[in-house]
């Protein structure tokens, strides 16, 4: 159920690394000591998720990409990392027919599915349970890339539509769809800007993400093929869909963008596709980072779901006769799951929320032999209680400690090192940066304009009161507490009044606040008026 920390960045040393092996420690201990044996007790396992191993603590955040065939997966895989990866198909046709492991490896190459699954240093040993007809359509591709060495990404099949997806993939994709959902740092849903319509296929494989709503994000892709109006109304559109797949009462963040390397064929939007671009390689970035807090979230929900299990599993037990009518009182306690659902909530004070889905515990309940499930374990239960009220709030100061002592980490290498610096980085010459790399200054081009307001306002020995400024800065109609800034920013010697080039800065921050753009928090050196600014120091 997660993408452990453990040794990130492809195992190397860090500043901050004990700190690091202790959390991660911690939870393999927790896990091993009090959550464990009750998942075994109660045959959690056989019911919802197979036991954790060694990989799964110590593995790389992951992201999974999921959408219908030719929403771009592929490309916007081999757009992140500037390169192309083994096993890569890449078509307006169903290309993908494998899910695709896109991890880091000294040497480039590839790993089929049979060997990857019994591989004890990747995370995927469970998969095994899918059968041959999954793993034949599985795979780990591997490569020294940059990007890689912090995030592992996973590839999937487009989705089809009809008899197709259901029969012909011989294994159940929704099913392993579950399976990496609950191991991921973040699910990407990807859509054509000309292919909006949801199938009920993707649907159900959406669905298959329950509970992990707060992983997804969506990606509206290829929107440079349409125009303004048009892009508004497959935006709406998809929103509209999206609300009847996804029940939740929070709308998903959804970028919008191109995300490939080839012109624009649309460029009226340039500046919000970047911008979008820009959120979007931030949130994929701070994976690293936030991993911790990930697995930490991801075990307390495991928990719960335990806990919840094992209420079912010894109620059922329970109710169940000593000696005649064990089949048919089996069939009736089945169909009454639904209200032994909202007794154990009442009973134990449980949401609703922290149960599994009705319909699927009523399936697999269908070929278990109740005789065989344990009574309730009180001891079990609070050492279960016991970690979460006390053990996983040390661990949390221990993630605060190891996010103090070490330096950021973030994704870099590929895509992401196009946005960070220089003129193509992202907000590079706009709004304050306007003007940092020319040696006049950048409000020197208006200031004719803005003197002649200047002299309007009666200045007295070269300089404006704060009144006279306010009366002719409150009708850009900010509100007060941005002029008020505007006002420390402009005020460069602090004496309460503006003289000609302070009230010219104060008349360009007004403008770029204006335009859209944040106001800086220091005022920059570039900004800095001419006669303000302090003279270089010569050595003597």
């Amino acid at each position: 159920m997660f993408s452990w920390l453990g040794k990130q960045g492809g195992g190397r040393e860090r500043g901050g690394g004990d700190v690091v092996q202790t959390v991660t420690g911690g939870l393999r201990d927790l896990y091993l000591r009090k959550l464990l044996p009750l998942e075994e007790h109660y045959r959690f396992h056989e019911f919802h998720s197979p036991a954790l191993e060694e990989a799964d603590f110590e593995n790389k955040p992951m992201v999974l990409l999921v959408g219908q065939y030719s929403t771009g997966k592929t490309t916007f895989i081999r757009y992140l990392l500037e390169q192309d990866f083994p096993g890569m198909r890449i078509g307006p046709e169903p290309t993908t027919d494998s899910f695709i492991a896109v991890m880091y490896g000294d040497s480039e190459g590839s790993v089929p599915g049979n060997a990857l699954v019994v591989d004890p240093k990747k995370p995927f040993r469970k998969l095994s349970r899918f059968g041959n007809a999954f793993l034949n359509r599985f795979m780990c591709s591997q490569l020294p890339n940059q990007v890689l060495k912090s995030i592992s990404i996973i590839d999937s099949p487009g989705i089809l539509s009809g008899e197709k997806q259901r029969i012909s993939r011989g294994y159940d994709f929704c099913q392993v769809l579950q399976w990496f959902a609950e191991r991921v740092d973040r699910i990407i849903l990807l859509f054509d800007a000309h292919k909006l319509d949801i199938s009920d296929e993707f649907s159900e494989a959406i669905k298959s993400f329950r509970g992990q709503d707060d992983k997804i994000r969506v990606v509206l892709n290829k929107a440079d093929q349409v125009d303004t109006q048009q892009l508004m109304r497959v935006y709406g559109a998809l929103m509209w869909s999206l609300g009847k797949v996804i029940d939740t009462p929070e709308v998903l963040r959804v970028y919008i963008g191109s995300f490939w390397a080839h012109p624009l064929r649309n460029t009226e939007n340039r500046r919000l596709f970047e911008a979008e671009a820009q959120d979007l390689f931030k949130d994929i970035q701070s994976l690293p980072q936030k991993a911790a807090v990930r697995k930490l979230n991801d075990l307390i929900k495991r928990a719960r779901l335990a806990k919840v299990h094992a209420y079912i599993i010894s109620y059922l037990k329970k109710e169940m006769p000593s000696v005649f009518g064990k089949e048919n009182k089996k069939k009736e306690l089945i169909n009454r799951l639904p209200e032994i659902y909202i007794q154990l909530q009442r009973e134990y004070h449980i949401s609703a929320g922290d149960f599994p889905e009705v319909k699927k515990m009523q399936e697999l309940l269908e070929t278990c032999d109740f005789t065989k499930f344990h009574s309730l374990k009180p001891k079990l239960i609070e050492a279960v209680d016991n970690m979460l009220a006390n053990k996983i709030a040390s661990l949390m100061s221990l993630i605060r400690q190891e996010e103090s002592n070490m330096p950021t980490e973030i994704v870099h290498g590929g895509a992401f090192d196009g946005t960070m610096a220089g003129p193509f980085g992202h907000g590079y010459g706009e709004g304050a940066k306007e003007g940092a790399d020319e040696d006049e200054w950048v409000v020197a081009k208006d200031k004719p304009a803005y003197d002649e307001i200047f002299y309007t306002l009666s200045p007295i020995n070269g300089k404006i009161s704060g009144i006279s400024a306010k009366k002719e800065m409150v009708t850009s109609k900010l509100p007060n507490s941005v002029l008020g800034k505007i006002w420390k920013l402009a005020d460069c010697d602090g004496d309460g009044m503006l003289d000609d080039e302070e009230f010219a800065l104060a008349k360009h921050l007004i403008k770029i606040k204006l335009d859209g753009y944040e106001l800086p928090g220091t005022l920059p050196s570039h900004l800095v008026p001419p006669s303000h600014r302090k003279p270089l120091q010569t050595a003597e």
